[in-house]
């Protein structure tokens, strides 16, 4: 029996019927809803915010949390296999998804009031809210502990002073997780668009994830209540746990972006014909095909491991690190191929790959740089801090 191209060693068979559903119902969304629309929308520098309600509908925002708060239930390995098809469309969907859950949604249920989690999550999930993660600040990038940004307390009040920059869904967020530091460390808050003093900048002029929203935010004396706070955590444990929930969405999607380029490839390279015969029958084309396969495998199986490891909450921050230094590298390897076995064509955005190539350059750079998830690593195996 012929072996799936995109799935060499079965691993479709290793999911449960739950996680083959929503793998089907994620893949059915993208091919026929974000497919069709998201190289305009790159070209144009567009994120495709009509897109946000069937996402919304199709429950994949804060599609792990309890369903009292409007979130799906859904395991670890369910929500993995939901950012490998967003991402096999475009990494600005992913993205948009990965930030409404892990680093919006996650903190207020981890880390939030009773108050805090009616008030918020049921309306996040259903896409009525958006939100943004406010940590990585301008001058700040690998080094989240030199944080600028502050907090003073005010009487029953909040002051918040700063800025924070790289920040995915800036400008269409309803409401921003911040984090601060203050007297009794760093501390998260939630600010409200139209609070006075806090504002957002779009940024512009990026090559990489342009069907995604980036802003700068700022904080000029934004005076919260302290009912904003998030009680429930203190010091960098706090973003850095909304980290991890992220980073383990990312092991995965690069997974999608690497298959709807080896797709690519792999049409390209029979239908093109060079010197009276196929491309696809050349031996140099054949061993690279081969090789990117071989890397979406081990990729598949990785974060496979992991999400098993996270649903039975086994799952450590390094093996994170390691699962996310590995996918990333192997997906941006295999579209920058990818787009050269596409020849001329492959620089155009009516292919996937150069899009993809392009997207992965933020993908491999945010939330830990393979420079940091390769010390992490380090870290362990020697036991010695190199940072």
């Amino acid at each position: 029996m012929a072996l799936h191209p995109y799935d060499l060693y079965d691993v479709r068979s290793l999911l449960s019927e739950e996680e083959c559903a929503v793998q089907d119902t994620v893949a059915r969304f993208t091919d026929e809803r974000v497919l069709p629309i998201i190289g305009d929308a790159f070209d144009e520098g567009r994120f495709p915010k009509e897109l946000v309600g069937e996402i919304a509908e199709l429950g994949l925002l804060g599609s792990t949390l309890p369903e009292e708060y409007g979130g799906g239930g859904l395991n670890s390995v369910s929500y993995g296999l939901i950012c490998q098809e967003l991402e096999r469309g475009d990494s600005g969907i992913r993205s948009f998804v990965s930030v409404q859950s892990s680093l919006c949604m996650y903190p207020i249920f981890a880390y939030g009031t009773d108050e805090q989690k009616k008030r918020w999550l049921p309306d996040m999930a259903a896409g009525k809210v958006i939100g943004c993660f406010g940590l990585t600040e301008p001058h700040g990038g690998s080094d989240p502990a030199n944080m600028k940004t502050v907090a003073r307390k005010d009487g029953g009040d909040w002051v918040i002073n700063g800025a924070k920059m790289w920040i995915t869904n800036g400008n269409l967020a309803d409401i921003a997780i911040v984090w601060a530091q203050t007297d009794d460390g760093i501390q998260g808050f939630i600010v409200e668009k139209g609070t006075p003093g806090f504002a957002a900048q779009e940024i512009k002029h990026k090559m990489s994830l342009r069907a995604s929203v980036t802003s700068s935010l700022f904080f000029d004396n934004v005076r919260v209540p302290d009912s904003s706070r998030l009680p429930n955590v203190k010091g960098l444990k706090g973003p850095l746990g909304c980290l991890t929930q992220a980073r383990y969405g990312i092991t995965w999607g690069p997974i999608g972006a690497a298959v709807a380029c080896l797709d690519e490839a792999l049409n390209y390279s029979k239908e093109r014909i060079l010197f009276d015969r196929p491309l696809a029958a050349n031996q140099a084309v054949q061993l690279r095909l081969a090789d990117m396969a071989r890397r979406i495998t081990s990729a598949q199986l990785l974060s496979l491991q992991l999400g098993r490891l996270k649903d039975a909450g086994k799952m450590a921050p390094t093996q994170v690190s390691l699962a996310k230094w590995n996918n990333c590298r192997m997906a941006i390897d295999i579209a920058r191929d990818c787009r050269d076995l596409l020849g001329g064509a492959g620089i155009t955005t009516e292919h996937a790959a150069i899009r993809h190539a392009l997207n992965l350059e933020s993908v491999i750079t945010y939330e830990g740089t393979e420079t940091v998830h390769q010390l992490v690593v380090g870290r362990e195996l020697t036991g010695i801090n190199a940072f």
